[in-house]
């Protein structure tokens, strides 16, 4: 596999040269494009000629530099060599691809092959005193300190292991696939430089080794009973073998790693099995850290993109109320996620007419979010036409049901207050009922004889209609059902009595019932983590 990685002036880029032709530039259109003002629309261009790869300049402004020397036509690009096209600076690495065979091994065997450039041998020898252990130890520490590339780290574990152990000639390291469970090559090295060998596992020794948790040495594979006269082992001339697990964090086997060794006299020991356990153990950490690593970087790009999502949502929710005289206003909205389905909104139709409208989109999280901003364009598109209650939660509905996902839905509840005549026209769709209290202290709850489906669930229903004069002093209280379903850490629920409770009493105002409420909601919830979105709608006629 190839590649090209920007290494300086324009970040870290990665690029796999998988096309019979990239081009580099400032250009959109470019393979790899590279925004810096010193690179061309389109600078250069690599082709791929068989397993060949050259690279040349497309007369741009700034040229384009091939470890330091200036390109005037076409050059062949070698592992490792830095190209500058313009301030920018890119490395070009190119390695042998990792395949893997099944063979009819009546040992039931994995064919891998590989290469490894060069030699790789050390002068390190496997004594058995346990400074030899922890100098091996640190020496992979050292190798791997500051990797968090899975693709690079395992080579790098390999070639470690080569350098510690010489009288080895292959290593290979596999690490079980996440999704069929099954034992993968990952990384296999060995030093037969330009040659593919073959190196085979035999599935007995990996089970083995998996389900034991353990390490398997043989020191003469050729005559180890353990084999049971395996071809594998004959073919292959393997004198000396030695497989161990790498365990995880919470200790369970996640791959192995593998060396053998074709010379005669060349045999591994039991404190080179011991050493090799030692050292897997530290590959094994890094390993685990490179994952934790990499996994903690996805999670902040996903809070990240969460953060942009709630703020956007956010913009969705009215940053202010129709300033009506002889009415207040209050609301309040909590998500129990990032982002959440609940949704409300109030705004003034025309000069003689306010509209609320408070929607619960069913489930939580990005699906819902994703609903309640169709739910919130639905609302206001229909309302600048429709200016009936009625009307306008049948278009409402049936756009919903037009692009509803499957097993959603919508409760909503639509008001429309005429400034004129203090006439309140109430449509319910599938939502908790809202809470009326009189200036006589009187508790009453609208609309429960008309309460319709949720939106989204029946195409073509004509929603009724439900008419109520508002007095000077009465106010009304609506909320998501994540109100009356809040938990504490007991799990109990709040119920609907502390609601009708707290309207019976009538905290000072529109805006100290609503605030006194959520309060109230808070405090049962105590240090519980909450699991749905609260939201609180409450308005009322002062005159």
């Amino acid at each position: 596999m190839a590649l090209l990685e920007v290494i300086e002036g324009a970040g870290y880029i990665k690029h796999s040269l998988a096309t019979s032709e990239t081009q580099l530039g400032r250009h959109p259109d470019c393979g790899l494009m590279i925004n810096s003002r010193t690179v061309s629309g389109i600078h250069a261009k690599i082709l791929k000629l068989d397993q060949d790869f050259y690279i040349e300049d497309l007369g741009s402004l700034n040229g384009t530099r091939v470890n330091d020397r200036p390109l005037h036509k076409p050059v062949k690009l070698k592992h490792d060599d830095r190209i500058r096209v313009g301030d920018v600076i890119l490395r070009f690495t190119q390695e042998k691809t990792v395949g893997v065979e099944y063979t009819s091994d009546e040992q039931d065997v994995t064919r891998i092959r590989a290469v490894m450039p060069g030699d790789g041998r050390s002068s390190l020898s496997c004594e058995t005193q346990p400074e030899a252990k922890l100098k091996a130890v640190l020496q992979i520490s050292s190798s791997l300190a500051g990797t968090v590339d899975l693709s690079s780290l395992l080579p790098r574990i390999l070639d470690t292991l080569l350098h510690i152990f010489p009288q080895a000639d292959r290593a290979c390291i596999l690490t079980r696939d996440e999704v069929t469970g099954e034992m993968v090559s990952r990384a296999i090295r060995t030093r037969l430089p330009g040659q593919i060998n073959n190196l085979r596992l035999s599935r007995t020794i990996v089970t083995k080794v998996l389900t034991e948790k353990s390490g398997v040495l043989s020191a003469d594979a050729l005559s180890d009973t353990q084999f049971g006269a395996s071809q594998t082992i004959f073919d292959l001339s393997i004198r000396s073998i030695m497989c161990v697990p790498m365990l995880g964090l919470d200790g369970e086997p996640f791959g192995i790693i593998n060396i053998d060794s074709q010379k005669a006299g060349a045999n591994f020991t039991q404190d080179d099995l011991e050493l090799l356990i030692a050292v897997a153990g530290q590959a094994a950490l890094s390993y685990e850290n490179t994952r934790l690593a990499i996994s903690y970087v996805k999670k902040k790009k996903q809070d990240n993109e969460l953060a942009i999502a709630r703020n956007v949502q956010h913009t969705l929710l009215p940053t202010a109320f129709p300033e009506v005289t002889g009415y207040e206003f209050y609301a309040s909205y909590d998500s129990a996620h990032a982002v959440g389905g609940d949704y409300y909104d109030c705004f003034a139709i025309g000069s003689d007419s306010v509209c609320f409208t408070l929607g619960d989109v069913s489930g939580k999280g990005v699906p819902s979010a994703l609903i309640m901003t169709w739910l919130s364009s639905c609302v206001q598109t229909t309302l600048r036409f429709v200016h009936e209650a009625g009307a306008a939660a049948n278009a409402i509905n049936q756009q919903m049901c037009n692009h509803m996902v499957e097993g959603r839905f919508v409760t909503f509840v639509l008001m429309i207050i005429d400034l004129q005549t203090h006439e309140m026209s109430l449509v319910n769709a599938g939502h908790m009922s809202p809470l009326i209290r009189t200036a006589k202290g009187e508790i009453q709850s609208l609309g429960e004889d008309v309460v319709g489906p949720p939106f989204g669930v029946i195409d073509d229903y004509a929603y009724e209609v439900e008419k109520y004069c508002i007095d000077p002093g009465d106010t009304a209280v609506i909320v998501t059902d994540g109100v009356y379903e809040a938990r504490n850490p007991a799990g109990t629920f709040y119920g609907m009595d502390p609601i009708y409770e707290l309207v019976r009493k009538g905290a000072q105002g529109v805006d100290g019932l609503g605030k006194a409420l959520l309060a109230d909601v808070r405090s049962h919830i105590d240090d519980q983590t909450q699991n749905d979105d609260v939201t609180i709608l409450t308005f009322g006629r002062t005159r």
